[in-house]
């Protein structure tokens, strides 16, 4: 136990060094998961080790505390199983089809490894591929697009820079390429990646998704991307249970007892709640458009969920579930 606090303590030291701006009591309660006081007890014993550490405030009134770069550099180490996940991430990336954020945090894995202590790094290279080979890591078997690499690089550095761009885009209603002025706000990663934006020009529409794979040329230009004020993209991501955007209405899903343990496993929607019934049963809530996606998800249930609202969606589930039954 000794031990283990005197770890958390040299964590908290690193993790006050890494906080350009600093950490609160809270952040810090949150992170080692106590309550103020002992959030306060470690906060009091990392400053009095390392005295040089610095207490501002900030526009929200709050006490922060940051340890100067530099400080605690030779102390720090990287251990074999965050070097393996970050391994497992580039190849989770790369069976997404995600080559470019794949190559990137590959880089990172490099440099990191460069940076390490020659003994550290022979020494913990065979327990990351050990623990890489004990994982086991599978990609789901069925189609994956196909990115292009200098199409992502380039999207990513006008996302960066906030200007607007020309793409040759051709969609499904219209599979001709033409060039369209855009404006990005973000991109969406999923079974399909999309950008998020609005078309000025030629004809001027709303906020939509471009697919990725229809994108065949990009142009960054010197003007600057219009973004509406105040948008954020995580709050647009949760408007839809997938990828497909339609106005959000409330839906309740009832996953019969046999199945409600294994349901409740599962992270349908970021801001669901879930209701354990008296029968055993768990009925999900969360408010979501996408309803072709939810009922893609929900066939995989067979008959061990009910749709309870809304209508729409229960008229496109029930009767092929009931025919199908669970699929594997």
């Amino acid at each position: 136990m000794r031990h283990e606090k005197g770890e958390a303590l040299l964590t908290l030291a690193l993790e006050m060094q890494a906080a350009r701006a600093g950490l609160t009591l809270r952040q810090i309660q949150e992170r080692f998961g106590v309550g103020r006081r002992t959030a306060m007890r470690m906060r009091d014993a990392v400053l009095r080790v390392f005295p040089q550490a610095i207490e501002t405030e900030g526009e929200d009134r709050q006490k922060r505390w940051h340890i100067p770069p530099g400080t605690l550099d030779r102390l720090a180490s990287v251990p074999a199983d965050e070097l393996a996940v970050l391994d497992s991430a580039v190849r989770l990336l790369e069976a997404q089809g995600r080559d470019l954020d794949a190559a990137t945090l590959a880089g990172l894995s490099a440099k990191l490894r460069a940076v390490m202590p020659p003994e550290h790094a022979r020494r913990v290279e065979p327990d990351v591929e050990a623990l890489l080979e004990a994982e086991g890591l599978a990609c789901r078997p069925g189609p994956r697009p196909r990115l292009n690499l200098d199409i992502a690089d380039a999207l990513r550095n006008a996302l960066k820079a906030g200007v607007a761009v020309r793409l040759t885009y051709g969609s499904r209603r219209d599979p001709t390429p033409t060039a369209r002025l855009v404006h990005p706000y973000g991109v969406l990663h999923g079974h399909r990646h999309y950008l998020v934006g609005h078309q000025s020009d030629p004809a001027p529409e709303g906020l939509r998704l471009f697919s990725l794979p229809r994108i065949t040329a990009i142009e960054p230009l010197d003007q600057p991307a219009e973004r509406p004020p105040g948008f954020d993209i995580t709050a647009f991501a949760k408007q839809a249970f997938g990828v497909f955007q339609e106005d959000p209405v409330d839906v309740a899903w009832r996953f019969s007892a046999d199945v409600a343990e294994e349901a409740r496993a599962y992270a349908f929607h970021p801001d669901q709640t879930a209701e354990d019934q008296s029968d055993g049963s768990l009925i999900v809530r969360f408010r979501a458009g996408g309803l072709l996606e939810m009922a893609w998800h929900l066939y995989t249930w067979g008959d061990r969920v009910e749709v309870l609202s809304p209508p729409e969606l229960t008229a496109m589930v029930h009767p092929h579930r009931q025919a199908w039954g669970a699929l594997p």
